[in-house]
């Protein structure tokens, strides 16, 4: 296995998008390592759809009107923010970059954004709040063990993080053939530090291993929406959902009163062929009616993709692999250039458009 390239300390001048990241990341990443970061489940097909889908549809433009006065701030949660592109919950950044999360934190502070930290970190909640003065979510999986699951929401309400984004949609993982292939295991040194503690769920009911899905400890323990009316008693933070594909889910979603729904297939990682997450958007969006905040994931690499997410009935959108590239590549330079390249692209985008603010972007933009 070849030796990773050392970080960059300057960003390249041949840099001049996000996908100019990817080959940068992989040249500084084990094959393993790469393998986890890149892949998505099975055929990979619903990850190349993400992108793919924003591809397809066409922007229609404006011209000679007044662009005074323009940005691309919006008030999320009570949280100002300077755009509308999130960082999305990455498990194990250390795999990426020494300082894993924390670069990735001081990135987020200095641009001015909103990072979601994964229950899977490799760095603590409380050492990652103390990095950063921008606004914090905490990412969750509801585990087996629910005591040890309330414990953990009090500890991110105590280190200051003011919403929860609850994982919806993995209750298993996805079959990532491409792990697989590669061999993947966490090296030495990384792991979930924030589950330290937790028994492992290995042992069905009788007390023999189980091998089979169906039947077995795992799904017995899986959350259901009384586990969403739980949090809601138990934690003042907003609640928001991410994981939410059809209509149906989404109006469940509000009926359960969450306070947010974040559009997501988890970035082709789980169930392969599902729909790219911006095809379904627009259907989420009639359901929902404005009555909680909508964001997207998946398949963001350009700023004219925020702007078609936003066009399309969300109101802000989240970063995956995406910053993880610049992560991987730079640290949180990285991670800060890739925010700026994004937020400039939606500048422009919006300038060409006819669009001076986000309640500006609205369906007519799109051609179809």
């Amino acid at each position: 296995m070849a030796h990773p390239l050392a970080k960059l300390q300057t960003i390249p001048a041949s840099v001049a998008s996000v996908a100019d990241y990817e080959p940068l990341a992989r040249e500084r990443m084990s094959e393993q390592a790469w393998a986890y970061v890149a892949g998505g489940a099975a055929d990979e097909l619903t990850l190349h759809a993400n992108g793919a889908a924003f591809q397809r549809l066409s922007l229609r433009t404006s011209v000679l009107g007044d662009l005074s006065q323009g940005s691309t701030r919006l008030d999320l949660f009570g949280h100002a923010l300077t755009s509308p592109i999130l960082l999305a919950p990455v498990a194990y950044q250390t795999l990426v970059h020494p300082e894993g999360e924390l670069a990735t934190a001081l990135a987020a502070s200095a641009m001015q954004t909103g990072m979601i930290v994964s229950t899977q970190a490799s760095m603590s909640i409380e050492s990652i709040a103390q990095r950063t003065k921008a606004p914090l979510w905490f990412q969750l999986y509801i585990q087996h063990d629910r005591d040890f699951t309330a414990a953990l929401v009090r500890r991110a309400e105590a280190a200051g993080y003011r919403a929860l984004v609850v994982t919806v949609d993995a209750p298993v993982g996805g079959s990532r053939n491409r792990e697989q292939r590669a061999g993947f295991k966490l090296p030495a040194g990384v792991e979930a530090v924030n589950l330290r503690g937790m028994q492992p769920l290995s042992q069905a009911a009788d007390g023999s291993r189980a091998e089979l899905l169906l039947g077995g400890p795992l799904l017995a323990s899986a959350p259901t929406w009384r586990d969403i009316a739980w949090l809601r008693e138990l934690t003042s933070l907003p609640v928001l959902l991410k994981g939410i594909m059809t209509g149906e889910d989404a109006e469940c979603a509000v009926d359960a009163g969450v306070d947010g729904i974040i559009v997501s297939n988890h970035g082709g990682r789980t169930l392969d062929t599902q729909p790219a997450s911006i095809d379904v958007l627009p259907e989420i969006a009639q359901t929902v009616n404005g009555k909680v905040p909508l964001l997207l994931d998946g398949g963001i690499r350009r700023g004219s993709d925020v702007f078609k997410a936003l066009a399309l009935g969300a109101n802000a959108v989240l970063i995956g692999r995406a910053y993880i590239y610049g992560l991987a590549a730079a640290g949180a330079l990285g991670v800060s250039h890739v925010l700026r390249m994004l937020r400039a692209e939606l500048e422009i985008t919006m300038a060409l458009t006819g669009c001076t603010t986000l309640q500006a972007i609205r369906a007519d933009r799109i051609r179809r």
